[in-house]
């Protein structure tokens, strides 16, 4: 499987456990990504995202988003879409 670098972690929130997203590709709902740094690798299918406290199918390069996540995540943390 082919991963491509599509954006960075901006911030994480504990409660409830999202991760912010600053996107340098586009994003769809179902799409699977990979948030990888020092101490973080993460694998997981997208389930919703939303746009300013919005939910939305989709989002494009320059879009900041919130995706919930299964643990933490930190900043600066790259974000891979997993094309296979």
């Amino acid at each position: 499987m082919a991963e491509e670098e599509i954006g960075r972690i901006s911030d994480f929130y504990a409660h409830p456990v999202v991760a912010g997203i600053e996107l340098t590709a586009s994003l769809k709902v179902g799409d699977k990504i990979r948030i990888k740094g020092h101490t973080t690798d993460v694998e997981l299918t997208v389930e919703s995202m939303q746009i300013d406290n919005t939910d939305v199918p989709e989002a494009k390069a320059g879009d900041s988003i919130g995706v919930k996540v299964p643990e933490r995540v930190r900043r600066h943390d790259t974000v891979y879409k997993i094309v296979e």
